[in-house]
């Protein structure tokens, strides 16, 4: 018993510190690209869309980051799922600032009702996220909304990662890699969504998910 609460302990240690370095990286590579980027320009996106996935994070690692260090224990019920539930708003932004700059950086030409696919399932999730069935706040939201609101979440993410995909494999350039970056994280999304309720240990995958975003982050340095 002693083991286990001890390697329990070092676990959230371990993601303590990764959190805390993970939400510093976004947003410590926001600010540096802000300050480096001409107002309008794509860099300057850049530094937009860094910002918004650094704080709308924060929502979500803060609260969980004082719940694993809590030594009392308490219910932090409540501030995770409200951390959540703006989490996934802010999620829903990020690709959108993805979509928009993958437009002006590769010059691709789409089809006009691709934008109608993006933004509607972008509205759509953002919509669904608001309903009470999510219960955020609730000890064990059902799975069923957990599905439900990320089904247009991935086929946002999806379109957009086919974009850079396309564009990679017709112009390369700076972003070449982020469509591998957008497909990992969506890899280790996508369990946490249907298991992470049945076996705590799936969560983990949220590790190399925020990895795949730092990456994404981080390739705004690239953009001159």
């Amino acid at each position: 018993m002693i083991q286990i609460n001890a390697k329990k302990k070092v676990m959230k240690l371990v993601e303590i510190i990764f959190d805390i370095s993970y939400l510093f990286t976004v947003l410590i590579t926001a600010v540096l690209l802000y300050k480096t980027a001409e107002i309008g320009s794509l860099r300057w996106q850049f530094a937009l869309m860094s910002f918004v996935l650094g704080v709308g994070d924060s929502f979500h690692l803060i609260p969980r980051i004082y719940a694993m260090a809590d030594k009392n224990n308490r219910n932090h019920t409540v501030s995770l799922g409200i951390g959540k539930f703006i989490t996934s708003i802010t999620m829903t932004l990020f690709y959108l600032f993805l979509w928009e700059i993958g437009k002006i950086h590769y010059d691709i030409k789409v089809n006009p009702l691709l934008p109608l696919l993006i933004y509607g399932s972008a509205i759509l999730r953002v919509a669904l996220c608001f309903l009470p069935q999510n219960n955020w706040t609730d000890k064990n939201p059902p799975l069923k909304w957990a599905i439900i609101r990320n089904i247009p979440f991935f086929i946002l993410g999806m379109t957009v990662m086919i974009i850079y995909l396309i564009g990679a494999l017709l112009n390369g350039g700076s972003l070449s890699f982020l469509w591998l970056a957008i497909l990992i994280s969506f890899i280790c999304y996508t369990p946490v969504v249907l298991y992470s309720s049945k076996n705590s240990k799936v969560g983990m995958l949220m590790l190399p998910k925020s990895c795949a975003y730092a990456a994404i982050v981080l390739m705004g340095f690239s953009i001159t």
